[in-house]
């Protein structure tokens, strides 16, 4: 086995075991992840490279579309506006490969990513303590 092989191997295990919590805050990373790929890229000239980066991004915010409950909470709908809006961004962006474009995408994720992150945080706590019977439950 190379260290490739290990690398994906360890990548596998990672998300087969998280959390609902931490998988959403892994999506989140790797979209910035991407989307600063496909900037760079673009800047550079390496259009087939963004390319690349800007449809994975495209993947991440539909997976993050099908996986929204817009019936779980009011600000759902919203969210879904969000996603919807930012799914076209990155494709007009991919297509006509406009850095500043896949910029304006960074900066509506970022806070997301922040938001979720943070949230993320607070409730792994009250998870442990949920676990371990210190709220009284479970």
């Amino acid at each position: 086995m190379n260290l490739y092989d290990i690398r994906a191997r360890y990548l596998a295990d990672a998300v087969a075991t998280a959390g609902p919590t931490r998988l959403l805050t892994m999506l989140y990373d790797r979209l910035l992840l991407d989307v600063d790929r496909g900037e760079r890229a673009l800047r550079t000239g390496e259009r087939g490279e963004a390319t690349g980066h800007l449809s994975h991004a495209q993947e991440i915010v539909t997976e993050l579309m099908c996986s929204l409950d817009v019936d779980l909470w009011d600000g759902a709908q919203n969210l879904l506006a969000i996603y919807t809006f930012l799914l076209r961004e990155l494709v007009e962006s991919s297509l006509s490969g406009d850095p500043e474009r896949v910029a304006a995408c960074r900066a509506l994720i970022e806070p997301l990513h922040e938001a979720w992150t943070e949230a993320g945080q607070s409730l792994t706590p009250v998870a442990a303590m949920a676990r371990t019977g210190e709220l009284g439950v479970g």
